[in-house]
């Protein structure tokens, strides 16, 4: 290693600790029925604050890309994080008013959020050129495990301080978090090689033999094929997550305590998934990966919606958070791999609208059927039936440098690797 560089595994640490905090987010569910309780919100209001956060976590996922070309990784982290801790602490001062509440979280916390999930996936994917499916699961796997330490930490907070006070304490240590890790984040030299070692075999079938260019991504309809598979598999998921405490509570009648656990069990499929999966996509393929992630959601989807044991409900719940916690694994590879590393922070990052997306349509569907009937069990099957949809999309978005004149279709199937 030249002396002068920083040891990579350094810089991996500190993306996992940033994504760590970032991903405490996902622990929403655990606040939605104190801050009913406590401020007169309805369910949607409660749940469109989760949703901006995300829909706003994805816009600015783009500019926090486009940015990190420019000023490099360290001061893009330092200021997102700065978003996300003040974000939290004035969400924490709003008290009773949604308005002032959504616009502190949703929206400048949803900003910071947005400019650090990228940094730590944009820049290990070329400190790692090796083992880059690993690597991209490995730099978003703290962000799905986030919950796991915040969900009970929050729920002990919020019974000994209130809720006001335990976002202000959540602020404040998000801002330690993630800007200190900010400051051992930049990028390695062009074209960086780790002593003794090769770029890992390519095992991907037509990838990218070149480096494309933000608008050349994007006059590819691959582009929009990857964005509409990580749409659907996030939308899947992230309607689970925003519901998942008072579901439990409701369908399995356990207290608030066990369901804060089961937020943090998730959480664990979340992060796990982004490394089991990103890793097997290594082997045998990222769109056969995502075939098989669609499906997985499919069949529990359905059957989560017809079950009332506590236990049955934890597993289903964490098969369907492995599968996403893959997409989001698996994607930024499946990115680089047809569009070339270089410029993956503007491509993929703009790609991460389809998170935002996901964000705010899946929660509100959800939440707004589960109040219109009473129940979740629609809400489930309709989100089964689209996840059997997805699973059809692997066989047709083949690489953009085929030249082919074969049907979609039998070129799609060949994309998927045997």
């Amino acid at each position: 290693m030249n002396p002068k560089l920083p040891n990579r595994w350094l810089v991996a640490a500190a993306g996992v600790v940033m994504q760590i905090a970032l991903g405490a987010v996902y622990a929403w569910s655990v606040f939605r029925i104190p801050l009913m309780q406590s401020y007169g919100w309805t369910i949607p209001q409660a749940t469109l604050i989760f949703e901006l956060a995300i829909f706003t976590l994805g816009l600015s996922s783009f500019a926090g890309g486009w940015w990190l070309r420019l000023a490099g990784p360290r001061l893009v982290a330092v200021v997102g994080g700065i978003c996300y801790g003040l974000g939290t602490v004035l969400a924490g001062r709003a008290g009773g008013d949604l308005l002032r509440f959504t616009l502190s979280y949703g929206v400048l916390g949803g900003i910071g959020l947005g400019l650090c999930y990228i940094v730590p996936v944009a820049t290990l994917i070329k400190w790692f050129p090796d083992r880059r499916g690993m690597m991209t699961g490995l730099a978003v796997a703290g962000f799905g495990a986030g919950a796991l330490i915040t969900a009970p930490v929050a729920a002990r907070l919020i019974a000994a301080h209130g809720i006001s006070q335990t976002f202000v304490i959540l602020g404040v240590s998000y801002l330690i978090l993630v800007t200190g890790s900010a400051l051992f984040m930049r990028s390695p030299p062009e074209g960086f090689r780790p002593p003794g070692s090769q770029a890992a075999p390519d095992r991907q079938p037509q990838s990218a033999r070149r480096d494309y260019s933000f608008g050349e991504a994007l006059r590819t309809w691959q582009w929009y094929g990857l964005w509409a598979m990580l749409f659907l598999n996030t939308l899947a998921g992230i309607s689970l997550i925003s519901q998942i405490s008072p579901l439990s509570q409701e369908v399995t009648h356990v207290s608030a305590t066990v369901a804060a656990g089961l937020v943090g069990a998730i959480a664990i499929a979340n992060g796990s998934g982004r490394l089991l999966w990103s890793w097997l996509s290594d082997f045998i393929g990222r769109p056969r990966v995502f075939l098989a992630m669609s499906l997985v959601q499919a069949v529990a989807f359905l059957l989560l919606a017809r079950v009332q044991s506590f236990g049955l409900v934890a597993a289903l719940s964490f098969a369907i958070l492995l599968c996403y916690g893959g997409g989001f694994g698996t994607m930024p590879a499946f990115t680089a791999d047809y569009y070339g590393a270089r410029n993956v922070g503007s491509i993929y990052g703009l790609m991460l609208t389809a998170w935002g997306s996901a964000g705010l349509i899946g929660p509100t569907f959800i939440a707004y059927i589960r109040q219109s009937t009473g129940r979740y069990t629609e809400a489930l099957d309709l989100i089964g039936a689209v996840m059997f949809f997805s699973a059809l999309l692997p066989f047709y978005v083949r690489p953009p440098n085929v030249r082919t004149t074969e049907p979609a279709a039998v070129v799609g199937a060949r994309s998927i690797p045997n």
